[in-house]
């Protein structure tokens, strides 16, 4: 069920937004708000906080860019010769600083920043509003929204560029970069905010960040600073979860928040999808809708296709292979097509296999460009497997805990669980799980370089250690920051 909404929103003599909001709220006419008006209702409250999460739609973001930036540095794709040629130089490392797709990235993450921090601004008028109007508890949660977001976007930046322009402020340019462990900091500080005052899932609309989706990316950060206890220790709060007994449903339109569902980034096609074109950074107009499966799809583009190495990967028997590709003999279009190897054909010749991950051949024929599908950004098997991690590395930690954790996940499956219960063996299967469970679903890279593991999983495709563990900084922010100081190295 789809519970959220973009609609444009114009603030007279603030800025113009994009928001989403619930269809069962009744907002009064955004386009009568001023500046004198504003943040004097719950409505208003609440707009101002939906902003922040419109940039995650953007083009930039999953609307189109961020899955062909991740998934092919990963090597997790292969791209068919009518790859665009913005998306290839990220399969084999010629990107460089004017690349338009690092460029909307950025973008796209700091405005969503600025977003979040007009909120932060406006604590004080949100807090002075009569608990008559606006509940201290809903207060807090709408803060504590807008400190989750400038987490996240925060996290997307400081993986791709480390050091980094800090804005708490809403506007955002001619900052300094600070150093990535102070970005690290911030990221941290909010999430233990978001933590403490989000509403927890079960009472919390569809859509909007939970106190559990806060818990479970500060484990993430922490497991990537290496603090395995504090990892472990936020990761055990993510409670209420369990895995979809049917793993092809954390993917489907109609079953999304589902059981495994810790945040989602929202689309719904249904509510507009005219500005998608124009949607590369600005989260204003209806954009909702994201080209993943047009893009990826083997009945539609076809621009990329799985690499034989991910392929090569599953085990024979792992439900999850059929679930994550189209192959010769898939069945689709609810059940009364069947994919045949024509349908995997490219002027290079026929490719094992497409991506059914995210895909709406499983109800209909082709993308019509437009899918309302989702993308699950956290799911509780992501969390399962960074808690085997976190036993597994920390200090006086538990193989054997460990070995559960995967075990659930493989059980899910269909696949038995034999692991030595020692350090190196586990590490191997935590990479092999997290590879298989998670494909397709712009993690790998981040496990890749976290883990150091690039001159081995990267050998061959032109990345260079030293340089292309980090992106550059774009080619507008150096010509119109002049505080931005030296690019990254090597660049």
């Amino acid at each position: 069920m789809k519970n959220i909404k973009y609609i444009v929103i114009l603030l007279s003599g603030i800025f113009a937004i994009n928001s989403c909001d619930t269809k069962d709220l009744d907002l009064t006419n955004p386009n009568e708000l001023s500046p004198e008006t504003y943040f004097k209702t719950e409505a208003q409250v609440q707009a101002s906080v939906n902003a922040a999460y419109a940039h995650l739609q953007t083009r930039g973001l999953y609307g189109r860019h961020i899955f062909f930036s991740l998934d092919n540095m990963s090597q997790e794709n292969k791209g068919n010769p009518q790859l665009e040629g913005n998306k290839r130089p990220f399969l084999n490392f010629t990107f460089d600083a004017g690349n338009d797709i690092i460029q909307y990235y950025w973008e796209s993450c700091f405005l969503g920043i600025s977003r979040a921090n007009f909120v932060l601004d406006n604590e004080a008028k949100i807090n002075e509003l009569p608990n008559s109007v606006l509940t201290q508890e809903k207060k807090n949660k709408f803060l504590g929204e807008a400190h989750f977001l400038r987490a996240y976007y925060y996290f997307l930046l400081v993986n791709r560029w480390g050091d980094l322009p800090i804005y708490t402020k809403q506007t955002i340019v001619g900052a300094a970069r600070s150093p990535k462990a102070d970005v690290y900091k911030l990221i941290t500080e909010d999430l233990e905010f978001a933590s403490k005052n989000l509403l927890a899932d079960s009472a919390e609309q569809n859509g909007r960040a939970t106190k559990e989706a806060a818990y479970a990316y500060l484990g993430k950060v922490n497991l990537y600073l290496k603090k395995y206890d504090e990892a472990l220790a936020a990761l055990n709060q993510v409670t209420g979860y369990s895995l979809e007994t049917d793993f092809y449903n954390n993917f489907m339109d109609e079953t999304e928040h589902g059981p495994e569902s810790v945040f989602e980034v929202e689309y719904d096609e249904k509510l507009g999808v005219g500005d998608k074109w124009g949607s590369d950074t600005g989260g204003t107009g209806s954009a909702e809708a994201t080209f993943r499966g047009q893009e990826y799809g083997n009945l539609g583009w076809y621009n990329v296709y799985p690499h034989d190495n991910l392929l090569d990967e599953y085990e024979s028997g792992d439900k999850r292979f059929a679930e994550t590709f189209y192959v010769p003999g898939s069945v689709y279009n609810k059940g009364a097509s069947v994919m045949t190897a024509s349908n995997f054909s490219t002027s290079e010749g026929n490719r094992r296999a497409g991506w059914k991950k995210y895909q709406n051949y499983y109800k209909r024929t082709d993308e019509n460009q437009d899918s309302s599908i989702n993308f699950k950004v956290m799911r509780y098997s992501d969390v399962l497997l960074m808690k085997a991690e976190c036993e597994n590395q920390r200090t006086g930690g538990s193989q054997a805990a460990a070995i559960a954790y995967i075990k659930q996940v493989r059980d899910r499956a269909g696949l038995t669980t034999s692991i030595a219960a020692n350090k190196d063996a586990v590490f191997k299967a935590i990479v092999h799980e997290r590879k298989v469970e998670l494909a397709g679903e712009q993690v790998r890279f981040d496990d890749i370089m976290r883990w150091g593991l690039a001159s081995t999983e990267l050998a061959g495709t032109g990345f260079v250690a030293g340089k292309h563990e980090l992106w550059p900084i774009p080619n507008r922010e150096t010509s119109s920051n002049p505080n931005i100081g030296p690019n990254n190295p090597n660049w």
